[in-house]
C-alpha cells in the first residue's frame, strides 16, 4: 500500500469542502453510491457517452434525478464523446431532454457541443471532461470560453501542478482520486481507432494498452522479464492525498469505474467520504489496514497515487499483468498431487477466489491457473485456519487448477473474497436510507394557534407543516424542548437526520405523540418533495440558428493548385524535404535547441516554415509559448492551453490547429477558427467521407488534411525509454536514452510501432504502418480541399523524398490512386493502411447535415 501524502503545499484558493463523486453504471451502483455518502454521481444516458455498455435510458432519467435530489445527491450526465456532423440534430434533442429532466450538469468533451448546450439551455451547468486534455490554467480557461463552469483535470498532474492551476484560475476543479488509469492522455488515444475502427473518443475503447508487447531497441528485442504489459498502468489510489487536495481548494474528488460492481462503488465511496469529512474537520486520516485491504480486494491492478505524488516512471507501469489482482496472500513453494503448497502472507478460507500469477511472459497464451479454494491442509490434515508465515497445501475443485502449470516463486493473489460482500451488503442492499443529510427544525407552539414545524435542509430550502387544530392548554405534562427533540428527531426512513432544533413555545400546551408524529411525517414528506422538484429551465432548440450564425463557407477558387505540407522529425528528414521543395515544412523535433537553425535553413530556402507545439503543456511548460513565438515561424497548434495562451498576443504568426484539438464537427471547427487559426486539421476520428462533408460546412480552404502519416496511437506521460533503458525515475536522472536509441513496440501480430519522446518527455507510440489517403484524394480534390500534409516518423531520407514525389505526382493527376497506393505499400517495410480514413458501409445510415 502507498505511504502518506507528499509534503504540504500552501493553499492556492479558498478552502472548500470537495464533493465526493461516484461512478454509476446501473441501479445497484446508484443505490450503493447514495447510501455510502456520495455528494454526486456520474452516469451515461443512452448515446453520446464514453461507456457505451452501461447507463440508463431516457425514460428512466427524470425519476432517477428526482430520487437523487430527494437524497441530496447531484446527478451529472456524461456527454463526453466527440459528436459527428450527422449526429448534431440528435445531440440537440438529447441535450434538451437532459436539461428538462433536471440533471445537475453535463460532462462534455466536444467544445462545439459545449457551446451548443449553452445556447440550448443557459441554465444547464457544463463541466469540461478530462477528455479535453486539460493540464493547465490556460486549458481550463479555454473550456470556460465554451461554457464550462468546472473542468476535470488530466490524471497525469501532480499535487504541485494542481496547486499551480488552482492559483491561476477560479474555475471549479475536479480531479480523479481512485480507479483505473489510461496510459494515454484522455482524448489523445487513437489506438482503438487505428487497430479496430473503434474510437476511444466515441466510447468504444478496445483497451489495446492492456495487451503485451515486445520492446525493440535499435531493432533488437529487449528481454522484459515479467513486464511485457508495458503500457498497462496500475490503478490510482489517492486516499492519503485527500487532505492536500482539500487544502488546495479542489472542488470535487472523482472515483473512476462505471464498469465496476456495486461493492466497488460502496467501498470506495465510503472510504473517500470519511477521508473528506475528516480532512474538512482538521482530523488526521483514520483509515485502517482492513479498510485499505478491502479497497485493494474490491479491484486493483496495484494501488498507488502515481502521478499525483510526482513522476516516477519505474512505478506507474509494473507490467506484470493487466488484470485485477486484489490482495497478495502468499507465494508458491511447491506442488502436490492434489494441490499447491503456499507460504501464506494473509489468512485465506474456503470460498476465496485465488489466482497463481506466472507473469504471462512464461505462458504465451496468457492463461492463468486459479479457482475457488476448497480447503487447506497441513501435515495431511484439513485445517480451518493457517497463520501468516506458515506453509499450507491449498486444494481446489476437480480440474480447477493444473499443478503442473504452477511454479515455485509464483505470487498468489486473492481476486475474490466472499466476506467482502457481506461487509458491504448493508450499503448495497439497504431498504432504508443509511447515509442521511442534516436538517434543522423549528417548532412553534402557542396555545390557541395551530402548531407549525419548519424543516430546512443544508442548501437552505425550507418547508412548513401545520396541524389542523389549535394547540390546547396542557392539563398534565406540557410540551418541552426535550420531548420535542425526541419525537421530531425520529426521521428514520426519510433520508434526513435532525442536526439542530429550536422551539418557540407560548404557554403550556399539549399535543399527543400521534399528532407530533403526524406533523413530523408531513414536514419530512414536504421537504423530500421540495428537494425532488426539477429546476425550472429555459430550453429551446438552437442548432439551426447556431449554424446560420457561423461563417458561411466561401466557394473555393476555380481549380487552385494543391499544396503539400511536410512534417519532419529529424535533421536528416529535413535535408530530404528541402530538396523536394514542398509548399511548407513543419519541424517537430525532440530537442528544442535544434529548431532555430533548422527554421533558418527552411526560411533561407524560400519555403514557408512552421514549428509544431507539444500536445500537452503543464503549468510550468506554458513558457514554451514565448520560445516558439521567438522563432518567427508559423505554429502548428496542438494544445488547447497554448491556443488559449495565444489569445490577445501581438504579432502572431500564421496558426494552424492540429488533429489533437479534436475538431470533429462544424461547430467545433468554426469555434477554433474564430480563435485565430487559419486552418484546422480534423481529428483522426473522422473518416474520409466525413472530412469531405466537414469541408462543405466550413469551407475546404479552412481545412488541412493528412494524406500520409503514422497514426499517433498512444500519447502518454509514462516514458518507456526511462522505464526500460535506465534506472532513473524521470528526466533529471534517466540519462536521456531517447536521444541515443530508437525504440518500437511489437504487438502480438508482429507489427512494430515506433516510440518517440517529445520535449516534455511524453511518449508517442505511432502505428507502424503509414496511413495513406490515396483512395480518397480524388474525392477530396473534387470537394475543394487543397492543403495536404505528409507526416514522417522513422522514415529514411530516401523514403521521405519518394513519398513527397509520389504525392506531388498524384495531386497533379500523373499517378492514379491504385498506383500511388502500390508504390507507398512497397516503400513501407510493414505495408500501409487506410486506418481511420476507411469509410464503413453503415456510415450512410444517418443523413448528412445540410449547409445552411
Amino acid at each position: 500500500m502507498p505511504s502518506a501524502a507528499q509534503p504540504s503545499i500552501l493553499p492556492a484558493r479558498p478552502r472548500v469542502k470537495p464533493e465526493v463523486m461516484s461512478p454509476v453504471g446501473g441501479p445497484r451502483q446508484l443505490r450503493a453510491a447514495v447510501e455510502a455518502g456520495a455528494d454526486a454521481v456520474f452516469f451515461g444516458v443512452e448515446g453520446f457517452h464514453a461507456r457505451a455498455k452501461v447507463g440508463f435510458s431516457n425514460e428512466e432519467l427524470p425519476e432517477i434525478m428526482r430520487g437523487l435530489h430527494e437524497r441530496g445527491v447531484q446527478g451529472f450526465v456524461t456527454f463526453n464523446i466527440l459528436v459527428f456532423d450527422r449526429e448534431l440534430r440528435e445531440a440537440e434533442r438529447q441535450l434538451m431532454h437532459l436539461a428538462q429532466s433536471g440533471v445537475d450538469a453535463i460532462i462534455v468533451q466536444d467544445h462545439g457541443v459545449a457551446r451548443l448546450a449553452r445556447e440550448i439551455c443557459p441554465d444547464l451547468p457544463i463541466h469540461g471532461s478530462t477528455q479535453m486534455s486539460i493540464t493547465s490554467a490556460e486549458g481550463a480557461e479555454l473550456a470556460r470560453r465554451f461554457g464550462a463552469s468546472r473542468v476535470v483535470l488530466g490524471r497525469e498532474l501532480s499535487l504541485r501542478d494542481i496547486g499551480r492551476i488552482a492559483a491561476a484560475t477560479d474555475i471549479e476543479l475536479e480531479t480523479f482520486v481512485h480507479g483505473a488509469l489510461c496510459v494515454s492522455y484522455s482524448g489523445q488515444c487513437f489506438s482503438s481507432e487505428a487497430w479496430g475502427g473503434r474510437s476511444a473518443n466515441r466510447g468504444q475503447c478496445a483497451q489495446a494498452c492492456r495487451l503485451p508487447y515486445d520492446l525493440l531497441v535499435d531493432g533488437q528485442r529487449r528481454e522484459l522479464g515479467d513486464a511485457r504489459y508495458l503500457l498497462s498502468p496500475g490503478d490510482l489510489y489517492a486516499l492519503h492525498q485527500v487532505p492536500e487536495l482539500v487544502n488546495l481548494g479542489v472542488n470535487c474528488l472523482k472515483i473512476e469505474g462505471r464498469y465496476k460492481d456495486a461493492e466497488f462503488v460502496a467501498l470506495t465511496t465510503a472510504a473517500y467520504r470519511k477521508a473528506v469529512d475528516e480532512a474538512w474537520a482538521g482530523l488526521p486520516l483514520s483509515v485502517s489496514a482492513q479498510e485499505e485491504r478491502d479497497l485493494e480486494q474490491a479491484y486493483s491492478r496495484g494501488l498507488a497515487p502515481h502521478f499525483l505524488s510526482g513522476t516516477n516512471h519505474q512505478t506507474v507501469v509494473r507490467g506484470r499483468a493487466p488484470r485485477h489482482r486484489g490482495v497478495r496472500v502468499g507465494t508458491v513453494r511447491g506442488t502436490t498431487e492434489r494441490g499447491v503448497l503456499v507460504e501464506l502472507a494473509e489468512e485465506v478460507k474456503p470460498g476465496d477466489g485465488l489466482v497463481f500469477d506466472p507473469a504471462n511472459w512464461r505462458t504465451p497464451e496468457g492463461r492463468e491457473e486459479g479457482g475457488f479454494l476448497y480447503g487447506l491442509w497441513q501435515g495431511g490434515r484439513q485445517v480451518e485456519t493457517v497463520r501468516p508465515g506458515e506453509l499450507a497445501e491449498l486444494r481446489f475443485g476437480r480440474g480447477a487448477v493444473d499443478p503442473a502449470r504452477v511454479r515455485p516463486g509464483d505470487p498468489v493473489w486473492r481476486t475474490h473474497d466472499p466476506a467482502l460482500g457481506a461487509r458491504v451488503r448493508p450499503l448495497v442492499e439497504a431498504s432504508d436510507p443509511v447515509h442521511t443529510r442534516p436538517v434543522t427544525a423549528h417548532f412553534r407552539g402557542h396555545v390557541g394557534e395551530v402548531p407549525a414545524l419548519t424543516l430546512t435542509d443544508e442548501q437552505g430550502r425550507s418547508v412548513t407543516a401545520t396541524l389542523p387544530d389549535p394547540l390546547a392548554p396542557a392539563r398534565n405534562r406540557a410540551l418541552d424542548e426535550a420531548g420535542l427533540r425526541e419525537q421530531l428527531g425520529k426521521l428514520g426512513g426519510t433520508g434526513h437526520h435532525l442536526a439542530a432544533l429550536t422551539v418557540d413555545l407560548g404557554g403550556p400546551g399539549f399535543l399527543p405523540v400521534s399528532a407530533l408524529n403526524a406533523l413530523r411525517r408531513d414536514a419530512a414528506e414536504r421537504l423530500t418533495a421540495r428537494r425532488g422538484q426539477a429546476p425550472e429551465r429555459r430550453v429551446a432548440p438552437r442548432l439551426d440558428d447556431v449554424l446560420r450564425e457561423g461563417t458561411t463557407p466561401q466557394p473555393a477558387a476555380h481549380d487552385p493548385q494543391p499544396r503539400l505540407h511536410v512534417l519532419v522529425r529529424t535533421p536528416e528528414q529535413l535535408d530530404a524535404a528541402l530538396a523536394q521543395r514542398p509548399d511548407s515544412i513543419t519541424l517537430d523535433y525532440l530537442e528544442l535547441y535544434g529548431l532555430k537553425p533548422s527554421v533558418e535553413r527552411v526560411r533561407a530556402a524560400g519555403i514557408e516554415v512552421r514549428v509544431a507545439s507539444p500536445r500537452i503543456l503543464k503549468p510550468t511548460e506554458q513558457n514554451l509559448q514565448k520560445f516558439l513565438l521567438s522563432l518567427g515561424a508559423g505554429l502548428l497548434v496542438r494544445s488547447g492551453g497554448l491556443l488559449e495562451g495565444l489569445q490577445g498576443a501581438p504579432d502572431l504568426p500564421a496558426l494552424t490547429g492540429d488533429f489533437s484539438l479534436n475538431a470533429a464537427n462544424v461547430l467545433t471547427t468554426r469555434a477554433l477558427l474564430d480563435l485565430g487559426l487559419g486552418r484546422v486539421t480534423p481529428t483522426h476520428d473522422l473518416n474520409a467521407r466525413q472530412i469531405t462533408e466537414l469541408a462543405s460546412l466550413v469551407g475546404p480552404e479552412r481545412l488541412e488534411v493528412i494524406a500520409y502519416g503514422h497514426l499517433p496511437v498512444f500519447h502518454t506521460e509514462h516514458c518507456v525509454f526511462c522505464r526500460f533503458l535506465s534506472q532513473g525515475t524521470d528526466y533529471t536522472n534517466c540519462g536521456h536514452p531517447c536521444e541515443s536509441h530508437r525504440v518500437a513496440l511489437r504487438d502480438e501480430r508482429g507489427r512494430a510501432h515506433p516510440v518517440m519522446a517529445d520535449v516534455g518527455c511524453r511518449n508517442t507510440v505511432f502505428e507502424g504502418r503509414p496511413q495513406v489517403a490515396g483512395a480518397h484524394l480524388e474525392g477530396w480534390l473534387a470537394a475543394g480541399l487543397r492543403d495536404f500534409r505528409l507526416e514522417f516518423v522513422h522514415e529514411t531520407p530516401g523514403q521521405v523524398a519518394e513519398v513527397i514525389r509520389l504525392h506531388r505526382a498524384a495531386l497533379a493527376g500523373e499517378v492514379g490512386a491504385a498506383e500511388l497506393e502500390g508504390h507507398l505499400a512497397a516503400l513501407a517495410e510493414q505495408g500501409t493502411t487506410q486506418g481511420s480514413l476507411f469509410v464503413p458501409q453503415e456510415f450512410e445510415r444517418l443523413p448528412a447535415l445540410p449547409v445552411l
